[in-house]
């Protein structure tokens, strides 16, 4: 192997180990704001147990709890292991959630602009917005 190779080859896993570590903060930003945010959200609407927004995957449960669906969201949480329907109650859950917050529930339909090309970015942030809004803004 020549030398230039060896330095090529550790310019290249520099470059990938950067860039993994970029989007691995990035992750984790944006993890930290939106269970900080839904956790926000769940004490406003006077659940005890607020900080079950931190735990990932078990967070899911507060969506049908919040959404006053029923108080033991257990059997709920098992919609999100069928591909489309997930998506579907997401949308709904997350409407009542905002109507609860006393929002427009149709923000919810932000999510919907994932799958538009180009637009799918802009989705996203304006769906980090707008948990954030309703997360600290009182109406």
């Amino acid at each position: 192997m020549v030398n230039g190779d060896v330095a090529t080859m550790a310019t290249a896993f520099a470059l990938i180990g950067t860039f993994l570590a970029f989007f691995f903060l990035i992750f984790v930003a944006l993890y930290v704001y939106f269970a900080w945010a839904f956790m926000t959200i769940a004490k406003k609407l006077k659940y005890p147990k607020a900080w079950i927004a931190w735990i990932p995957f078990v967070q899911l449960a507060l969506f049908p709890i919040l959404a006053k669906k029923r108080e033991s969201a257990w059997p709920w949480v098992f919609m999100f292991l069928v591909p489309i329907a997930n998506f579907v109650f997401m949308i709904i859950w997350t409407w009542k959630i905002y109507e609860r917050r006393k929002y427009p529930g149709a923000l919810a339909l932000i999510h919907l602009g994932g799958f538009i090309p180009f637009i799918g970015i802009f989705a996203g942030i304006a769906n980090l917005v707008v948990w954030g809004l309703v997360a600290w803004h009182d109406r």
